[in-house]
C-alpha cells in the first residue's frame, strides 16, 4: 500500500468520499454532502433534472483520458442537456463505480476536473452530493439539476414552420478528435494505447489539437441556454448524438421537417452532420426575429413532408450520428 497513493480497495468509503469532498470546495446547497440527500433551495419551486452515465469502453477510454478529463467530461455532458431545456445549472450529483485497483490520485484527479468544469461553464454549479460503490468497469453518473429563474422550458416540439434553425458551438470538431485518436494512438489490432505526451506535445497547435480537447474536454456554451429562453427559441436540444439525428429527434418532436443549409454547416459537412459530442446547442427562433449571439443560422423549419431532414432542399439519406446499441464494437478495446 503506498501512504500517498493507496488504490480506492485499501481505503474505506468515508476514507476515498474525504479525498474528493477536499478537492471539491464548498457546497452551495442548503444541506450539502454528508446527509442522506441533498437540500437545494431554488426560485420558483421548479427543478430542471437530467442524468448521464459515462462507462469505460463505449463513451471513454482510460489509454486517451486523465482522471482530470473524465471530470470534466463528465460535468459538461450534463450542464448541456440542463441548458438545453433554457435552465441554468444549479447542482451535481455524482456516482462513482470505480474497480479496486483505482488509485487515490486518480479519484482526486477527477474531482478536480469536476470541479474546473462547474466553475468555468457554469459559475455558481457545484456538486454537491453522490455515491460511491465497488464494479470491475469505471463508471460516472452524473444528475444534474437546473433552475428556470422564470418563464417556461424551451422544449424539443416548438418548432413551427418558418422559424429559423440555428446553432452555437463546433460541429464535427470532437468526432474529429475521436478519429486521430483512433487513427494514431491505437496498435495494431485497434485498441487504444496511452497517449505519449511528447507526441501530444508535437501536435500541431491547430485543428487536429483542438479537435483532440474536444473530444477529450468538451466546452459546451452554457450560458446560451438560458440566452436562448430570453431570445424567444421555439425549441431548443443538445447536439451530442450528431446534427443530423438530433436533428432529425428535434423534427420529429414538433411534427415538422427541417433543412439544413450545407454551406453554413463549415467545410466538413459530412463530418458538421454525423459527429457526435460537440455539445452545441441546436435551436428554432420565430421568423424574422434576431438570432442572440452567439448564435449562428444554419437552416429553416418547412412543413411536415415525408422526411424529417434535409439537406438543400434533398432528404438527407447519410447515417449519422452515434446510437450506443447500434455503433459500440467491444472489440476496439
Amino acid at each position: 500500500m503506498s501512504a500517498s497513493d493507496p488504490t480506492v480497495g485499501e481505503m474505506t468509503e468515508g476514507e476515498v468520499l474525504g479525498r474528493i469532498l477536499r478537492r471539491l470546495g464548498s457546497s452551495r446547497a442548503h444541506v450539502g454532502p454528508g446527509d442522506d440527500a441533498a437540500v437545494i433551495s431554488v426560485p420558483g419551486g421548479r427543478i430542471v433534472a437530467t442524468v448521464d452515465t459515462l462507462v469505460h469502453g463505449p463513451d471513454f477510454r482510460l489509454a486517451w483520458s486523465s482522471a482530470f478529463d473524465l471530470g470534466w467530461k463528465a460535468a459538461a455532458v450534463n450542464l448541456a442537456d440542463v441548458a438545453a431545456m433554457g435552465a441554468r445549472p444549479v447542482s451535481l450529483l455524482v456516482a462513482l463505480a470505480m474497480p479496486d485497483e483505482t488509485r487515490a490520485s486518480f479519484v482526486e484527479g477527477l474531482a478536480d476536473g469536476l470541479r474546473a468544469a462547474c466553475e468555468q461553464l457554469s459559475p455558481g454549479c457545484t456538486v454537491d452530493g453522490g455515491d460511491l460503490t465497488v464494479s470491475y468497469t469505471l463508471t460516472i453518473a452524473v444528475t444534474a439539476l437546473g433552475v428556470l429563474d422564470d418563464g417556461e422550458p424551451v422544449l424539443r416540439s416548438g418548432a413551427r414552420a418558418g422559424d429559423a434553425v440555428a446553432i452555437v458551438g463546433p460541429l464535427g470538431e470532437a468526432a474529429h478528435g475521436l478519429d486521430i485518436l483512433f487513427t494514431r494512438f491505437t496498435d495494431s489490432a485497434g485498441h487504444p494505447v496511452a497517449v505519449d505526451p511528447a507526441l501530444m506535445a508535437g501536435l500541431p497547435a491547430d485543428a487536429d489539437a483542438r479537435a483532440i480537447v474536444a473530444q477529450l474536454r468538451p466546452r459546451p456554451p452554457i450560458a446560451a441556454g438560458a440566452e436562448a429562453r430570453a431570445a424567444g427559441a421555439t425549441a431548443l436540444m443538445d447536439v451530442s448524438d450528431g446534427l443530423a439525428l438530433d436533428a432529425t429527434r428535434l423534427a420529429d418532436a414538433s411534427g415538422v421537417t427541417i433543412d439544413l443549409e450545407a454551406a453554413r454547416l463549415g467545410p466538413d459537412v459530412a463530418r458538421a452532420l454525423s459527429g457526435g459530442e460537440d455539445h452545441a446547442l441546436l435551436a428554432t427562433f420565430p421568423h424574422g426575429s434576431p438570432l442572440p449571439e452567439p448564435f449562428r443560422r444554419i437552416g429553416v423549419v418547412t412543413q411536415r413532408t415525408d422526411v424529417a431532414l434535409t439537406v438543400d432542399g434533398a432528404p438527407f439519406g447519410g447515417r449519422g450520428g452515434w446510437d450506443p446499441y447500434r455503433d459500440w464494437d467491444a472489440g476496439r478495446g
